[in-house]
């Protein structure tokens, strides 16, 4: 059996986060939905995407495929229920197709809206991410439901007496440190990935994902359920936030209700609002509409794509999205939409040119050991210009 994680049309809700990933690769709870897939199958995966994205996330087929949605969380009675899957039949919940199994031949006309299947209903209830704010929302049950999973039969390494430890839900992976560290799990689960580290003084109030390679700075406080993906760091204060990996919020300053995509960088004290003033509901922009859309939540912060970047005491308002390549700086609130390859800040914006915008990519990647190679050039090139018209001061 083959597994295909596939993107169907509402992907364009996920923007500006799907610009540069499957939906399948959003960081959610500990790992990304790919992740969770594969280690529920025991397999590894290939993406259905768009055409751009298909050179750095390529398509895999067999004679035996199964084709899941990747934005649909798995759990083990979904998994079970997939696996039953015979030629030609497909798993659905109301409007959501969520599975099918198909041959190689057939998978040029694949169409998850079309009646060309054999369709069954799915009884359960699954987790799906329709949108970015979902992230943080389902971040708490997500994340309890990956430390289950990753944690079940295995025993912690262990953990430095000078720390305090709160509740029996603390797992550290091998190479994991902390020291002089508060860590309440009480409220959440709290997981240190392999070679992670939390520095002295930092309190913790679970759920927490610290991933591999990923650090909490010294006196960093976490509470509410925060993921820090691979290989970031974070200090200042920190609140039911999801940072997908390779990402920096070194220095103090609030962060909550927000997804931080990958290769982005927080400048000292940047603070986000979560909360409007008056109270009211968040409304936040939707690529799909092309204007602001109400999220139903009266706490939401900062969603910021990938490549994106903010210069010291750094205000954003609540309900704030930034696109990709994004470079942000100066006094005052910027406004709540930023398009991808943005220059500037409150005072306006410019174009951050694609070669200078491709030469910070190239520089902070090399940090990580990481090239920038033709594929992640080619991309960039296809989002500075597939962006153009959200920059309106290029559009007269």
């Amino acid at each position: 059996m083959n597994i295909i994680l596939f993107d169907d049309e509402q992907r364009v809700h996920l923007l500006p986060l799907t610009y540069t990933r499957p939906a399948a690769d959003l960081r959610i709870g500990i790992l990304t939905i790919r992740e969770k897939w594969e280690k529920y199958f025991e397999l590894s995966s290939s993406s259905l995407t768009e055409a751009y994205l298909q050179e750095k996330y390529p398509l895999f087929t067999q004679q035996d495929n199964l084709l899941i949605n990747g934005r649909v969380l798995p759990d083990a009675d979904l998994m079970e229920r997939i696996k039953k899957l015979e030629h030609g039949q497909s798993l659905t919940k109301g409007n959501l197709f969520i599975a099918v199994r198909l041959n190689e031949k057939e998978l040029p006309a694949f169409n998850p809206h079309a009646s060309l299947y054999h369709q069954f209903d799915y009884e359960g209830d699954p987790m799906v991410i329709q949108y970015p704010w979902d992230i943080f929302s389902k971040n708490a049950e997500t994340l309890e439901a990956d430390f289950d999973l990753i944690t079940a039969g295995r025993i912690s390494a262990p953990l430095s007496a000078t720390n305090t430890l709160i509740g029996d839900r603390i797992f550290a992976e091998e190479g994991a440190k902390a020291e002089c560290a508060i860590l309440n799990s009480t409220t959440g689960a709290i997981y240190l990935g392999k070679d992670s580290e939390v520095m002295e003084g930092s309190v913790v109030r679970g759920g927490l994902a610290l991933c591999e390679h990923a650090a909490l700075k010294l006196s960093t406080k976490i509470y509410g359920a925060t993921t820090v993906g691979p290989h970031s760091k974070v200090g200042g204060e920190v609140n039911n936030s999801v940072i997908l990996g390779y990402s920096n919020k070194g220095h103090d300053g609030f962060l909550g209700n927000s997804v931080i995509g990958e290769w982005c960088n927080l400048g000292a004290d940047t603070n986000n609002s979560n909360l409007k003033n008056n109270y009211a509901e968040v409304k936040l922009w939707s690529y799909a509409r092309k204007g602001f859309a109400r999220t139903g939540l009266q706490f939401c912060g900062l969603i910021m794509g990938d490549h994106s970047k903010c210069g010291i005491n750094t205000m954003f308002n609540t309900g704030t999205v930034v696109g990709v390549s994004a470079n942000i700086f100066g006094a005052g609130f910027p406004r709540n939409f930023i398009p991808s390859f943005s220059w500037g800040g409150a005072q306006g914006f410019e174009t951050f040119a694609l070669n200078k915008a491709n030469e910070v990519a190239e520089k902070m990647m090399e940090r990580r050991h990481i090239a920038f190679n033709d594929t992640e050039k080619n991309l960039m090139k296809y989002l500075f210009e597939n962006s153009k018209e959200y920059r309106v001061w290029e559009n007269g």
